[in-house]
């Protein structure tokens, strides 16, 4: 089997069963590290609930995230832009963005809107500054398509997901292979994203974890593990020096409704 990254062929790594019935084969590329599940045939059944029961940490996440993308974006990029949230559920994260003084929008193909409706986003002439990507390219069927599709509306992604441990862990031993839903398919080390970067001639930064930019800005390295790591600090600060999107969506809501 070929890696879907960088075509090379890659080594059968072990198997697991998925959603408690299927017996899956997972492949690791021993030249950009991407490790991929077999020809994922059980998607549609995995999708039957788009954000999955086990998914217990969903409002914590968002508030954590909004701390690290209000400071990302408050010290790197240009705040008055228009910024989007791709693969953004059920809309909870625009919506605080919004109340934080981000003009965020969303976009989301498999899950309704229910907390920022009327921010749908639609493609227009106005550039996005930054858009951000939380907990979905282990998502990625065809990672290399889906990173071009995202690349089309920005050369800035702010994105979250777990780096592969070194060894590669067995299934029993890492959380994050989502057996019980299966709907990760897809899982990178950082020399995958590195291969990307190059790919793209872009740059690539990271935690080392599971907080990750990419981006056409060329930055300290230093800088962006700073802001991450003390986003919970800067993030009430940030928030009094923006001005809240709350009221002025509640007036533009009524006069849409008048």
């Amino acid at each position: 089997m070929n890696c879907k990254i960088c075509l090379s062929l890659t080594s059968r790594q072990f198997q697991a069963e998925i959603l408690n019935k299927y017996i899956v084969r997972y492949y690791l590329c021993p030249n950009c590290s991407f490790l991929q599940t077999e020809n994922p045939y059980w998607l549609e059944e995995a999708y039957l609930q788009p954000i999955n029961d086990s998914d217990t940490g969903i409002l914590y996440r968002n508030l954590w995230l909004r701390n690290i993308a209000s400071t990302i974006i408050f010290f790197i990029f240009e705040q008055n832009k228009i910024f989007l949230d791709f693969g953004g559920g059920y809309g909870v994260f625009v919506r605080m963005m919004r109340d934080s003084g981000f003009n965020f929008y969303w976009l989301d193909k498999h899950t309704e809107n229910l907390f920022a409706k009327g921010f749908e986003f639609s493609n227009g002439s106005e550039k996005i500054e930054m858009l951000t990507c939380f907990e979905t390219f282990e998502h990625f069927d065809e990672p290399i398509n889906d990173l071009e599709k995202v690349l089309n509306y920005s050369k800035n992604i702010l994105f979250s997901t777990e780096l592969i441990p070194e060894p590669v862990p067995q299934p029993d031993d890492w959380w994050y292979y989502g057996l019980e839903h299966g709907q990760h398919i897809s899982f990178f080390q950082r020399r995958t994203f590195e291969f990307l970067a190059k790919k793209y001639e872009i740059y690539f930064y990271s935690n080392g974890k599971n907080i990750h930019l990419l981006s056409e800005k060329k930055i300290s390295p230093f800088m962006f593990n700073f802001f991450v790591k003390t986003s919970n600090y800067f993030s009430p600060f940030i928030r009094k020096r923006m001005q809240p999107l709350t009221w002025k969506d509640w007036e533009n809501k009524l006069g849409k409704n008048a």
